[in-house]
């Protein structure tokens, strides 16, 4: 159940529509349903504002048509699943029928399937996604696509590394003027502290598992992040973008 779902559900009861047994029956019935390989959460939207989100690494193609079964049948109207490759994404496009699912749509850089339409931006300003070089890609859109999924207005600047320091320089009036902004970078990382030294806003830094022998993984873009002599920087896990796109938009729809 949905947020929006739920806030229609209580105008019925104060308008005298439904009776408030009846609105309970309905509240109590739909915490979770239990398809024994998972346990899908129908009221997260109400706790956190936004519903489950899909994990699709690991999961069979089967297993997550019927966890997006089971949310749509529930009143979802959107589903984002994450980590998942194009074969596995051309499995469940087959598996999935008009009258379980909306429409599913792939975007094969970030790895991820959005069962549902975008909707239209309702955060109070703009999520810079900045990264710093093309390799860098994947994570930085897997970021930007989650945070475009939860309403947000969402800037992308690409390819802006420190290694050519003028070409993020002509994006300072961007970032001057952002209401949070995701960094993400792989070799030393430093692309956190120059946009941290720069913006008056909240920097998620998102080190990736990008460089060569002595980078660890990200191991060391992540310890130079956490380092950040720049105030306001704070630091998500190696290949993250995820959970920085859905930082951000927390950040972006606080309430003033």
């Amino acid at each position: 159940m949905e947020e929006r779902e739920a806030r229609e559900l209580l105008q019925r009861v104060a308008s005298g529509d439904i009776a408030p047994d009846d609105a309970l029956i309905k509240l109590k019935t739909a915490p979770f349903d239990d398809l024994g390989y998972a346990k899908v959460d129908l009221q997260r939207g109400i706790r956190q504002g936004v519903a489950e989100v899909v994990y699709g690494a690991g999961k069979t193609a089967e297993q997550i048509a019927g966890i997006v079964r089971s949310m749509c049948a529930a009143g979802q109207s959107r589903v984002m699943i994450t980590r998942m490759d194009a074969e596995k994404a051309d499995k469940v496009r087959g598996l999935l029928a008009p009258e379980d699912a909306a429409e599913f749509a792939y975007y094969e850089i970030p790895h991820i399937g959005l069962v549902g339409d975008m909707p239209e931006p309702d955060g109070s300003g703009t999520v810079v996604v900045a990264a710093a070089g093309t390799s860098d890609l994947p994570v930085a859109e897997e970021a930007a696509l989650v945070a475009e999924a939860l309403g947000n207005n969402v800037q992308r600047l690409y390819d802006v590394g420190v290694a050519g320091l003028h070409r993020l320089l002509v994006h300072a009036d961007d970032i001057a003027s952002a209401q949070v902004i995701v960094a993400v970078a792989g070799m030393e990382g430093a692309l956190a502290s120059v946009v941290g030294g720069m913006a008056s806003c909240p920097v998620i830094a998102v080190p990736t598992s990008i460089g060569y022998g002595a980078s660890f993984g990200g191991v060391a873009a992540l310890l130079a992040m956490l380092n950040s002599c720049a105030s306001g920087v704070s630091v998500v896990n190696i290949d993250n973008g995820f959970g920085a796109g859905y930082q951000a938009s927390l950040i972006n729809h606080l309430k003033r």
